[in-house]
């Protein structure tokens, strides 16, 4: 029972990727951009197609989008997005991804 208890939490992880690998994401049309940043950063400048989604929202986009969906997730420095994509593989989604090194690095 334990093993297969490892085998079930083995899939149920979130995947830390760089800049690079997000830009070859960003070509399928169902994956979500969440940017946890303010809302003040995300006006400045975010990720193309990225949606802004702060605590009070986030009940929302869960009960509105499929488990299914591929969602990346970033943040400043790439620290506070792997808590959510913890959360989000938390609440049933298959395919979660943190960026590495959060916005900061994606935009050099």
């Amino acid at each position: 029972m334990g093993l297969l208890l490892n085998l079930i939490n083995m899939e149920l992880k979130y995947e830390c990727i760089s800049g690079v690998k997000v830009k070859n994401l960003m070509s399928n049309n169902n994956l979500k951009i969440i940017d946890i940043r303010d809302e003040e950063s995300f006006k400045e400048e975010h990720i193309s197609n990225a949606i802004n989604i702060n605590e009070s929202e986030i009940k929302k986009f869960l009960d509105e989008t499929s488990k299914d969906t591929p969602v990346l997730i970033y943040c400043y420095h790439g620290n506070s997005s792997k808590g959510a994509a913890e959360y989000f593989i938390s609440q049933g989604y298959e395919k979660v991804y943190s960026l590495d090194g959060g916005y900061s690095d994606y935009k050099k």
